[in-house]
């Protein structure tokens, strides 16, 4: 009974001593993603957020402006869908629905495959900047869309694109 009380009240003083140091490093993470995926901006964003309940998931809408005036809009997304399960992505969006950029939050992908879709200055990724949903076809190409998909990672790619397009569907819900 003592060691299981001693190492309890162990884990919980540890618990508190982390949990303001990990929320800090999750916001911190947050605004990091939140500038390489919108327009240039001169608000917080992440203080500004929207949530909405989608398919179980908590996914946030944060609003960029410069000036007062509106640039675009970052979307949490998801998709179950990946070759490791859950792939969780932050798009940006211009307020003309172009995609400005796109972050990944976290993924289980294998790697040196999948996980190409995390890798700084992915080609892959890259592939969507300056793109516009509404005409460029969020498929890979095996599929009939615009999408060149990462080699030997069809799955990946198609949960990725599966996620943007997601994302894309909420955009069209903001009322702007």
């Amino acid at each position: 009974f003592v060691i299981t009380a001693v190492t309890s009240s162990a884990v919980g003083v540890v618990y508190d001593l982390t949990k303001e140091p990990i929320a800090n490093t999750e916001k911190q993470k947050t605004i990091t993603a939140l500038s390489e995926v919108l327009p240039k901006f001169d608000n917080q964003p992440n203080e500004e957020k929207v949530v909405k309940d989608i398919d179980g998931q908590q996914l946030a809408i944060y609003t960029a402006r410069l000036e007062g005036k509106t640039v675009g809009y970052a979307i949490e997304t998801f998709t179950k869908n990946g070759f490791s399960g859950m792939v969780r992505l932050l798009v940006g969006f211009r307020t003309d629905g172009s995609i400005e950029n796109i972050s990944v939050l976290s993924h289980n992908e294998t790697p040196g495959l999948g996980a190409k879709i995390a890798e700084k200055g992915s080609k892959f990724v890259a592939q969507f900047s300056g793109k516009n949903p509404e005409s460029y076809k969020l498929f890979v190409k095996k599929d009939g869309g615009d999408v060149d998909a990462i080699t030997a990672s069809t799955i990946t790619s198609r949960a990725f694109t599966d996620a943007v397009k997601l994302a894309h569907d909420i955009f069209k819900q903001i009322d702007k």
